[in-house]
C-alpha cells in the first residue's frame, strides 16, 4: 500500500536526494520524492517511527498533523514563488494568488494556518526568503545589485536595499565587504 510521508525542512533538490537516499538505505520503494513530501510503499518490520529517527539524523522530520503539513506546503510554495517571479519578472503573479492557487484553499485561512504554526506571517517569511536570495546572488558576484532588483522582482534598488537593510542590518555594501559570509539555512526561517 502506497503512503505519502510529509517531510519537514526540505528546501532544495539536494534534500530530495538525500531523503531518497536514506528510504533506499531502509528498504523503502519509492513511488516519487519531491519537495515535502514522498510517496512510499513500506517494506515489513519498517514503521512510521523508524523513517521518522532515520530522517532526523538530516534535519528532516515526518509531520502528521494538518496544519504543520499545510505550512510546509507552504514553504515549498514560497519557493516556487520566488521561481515564478525569476522567471515571470513584472508579468509575474501576486503573492497572494500563487500560493492560493498552488495550494488550493483560501489565501486568508492559508496565511492564518502558517502564521499560527510558524510565529511569524507568510509575507514575512516571503521577505526574509527573498533576503536570502539576495544574499545568495550577492555572494555569486555575478549580477550587480540593479540585475539582481530586477531577477527578483523589486520595485527598485532602492526598495531592495531598504528591505535589505531592516532585514540584516547591513547596507549592501557593509554586506559584500564582509569576510565571512553570514547567511541562514533556508529551513530555519
Amino acid at each position: 500500500m502506497t503512503t505519502t510521508l510529509h517531510i519537514k525542512n526540505m528546501v532544495c533538490p539536494r534534500c530530495i536526494l538525500v531523503v531518497e537516499n536514506e528510504l533506499k538505505a531502509l528498504g523503502v520503494d519509492i513511488k516519487d520524492v519531491k519537495l515535502g513530501y514522498a510517496q512510499v510503499v513500506l517494506p515489513q518490520g519498517i514503521t512510521l517511527p523508524i523513517v521518522d529517527d532515520k530522517l532526523k539524523e538530516f534535519g528532516f522530520e515526518l509531520i502528521f498533523e494538518a496544519d504543520s503539513i499545510l505550512a510546509e506546503e507552504v514553504k515549498t510554495a514560497v519557493l516556487a514563488y520566488l521561481k515564478h517571479i525569476e522567471q515571470e519578472g513584472k508579468e509575474a503573479k501576486k503573492l497572494s494568488d500563487f500560493i492560493s492557487s498552488k495550494i488550493g484553499k483560501n489565501y486568508n485561512y492559508i496565511s492564518k494556518i502558517f502564521s499560527k504554526q510558524t510565529g511569524h506571517t507568510l509575507e514575512k517569511y516571503y521577505i526574509l526568503l527573498r533576503v536570502e536570495k539576495v544574499k545568495e546572488l550577492l555572494d555569486y558576484a555575478q549580477l550587480n545589485v540593479s540585475e539582481i532588483a530586477l531577477q527578483l522582482g523589486y520595485s527598485s534598488v532602492h526598495y531592495l536595499s531598504n528591505q535589505f537593510r531592516r532585514i540584516t542590518g547591513l547596507s549592501i555594501s557593509d554586506y559584500k565587504k564582509r569576510i565571512r559570509i553570514d547567511r541562514g539555512f533556508l529551513d530555519d526561517l
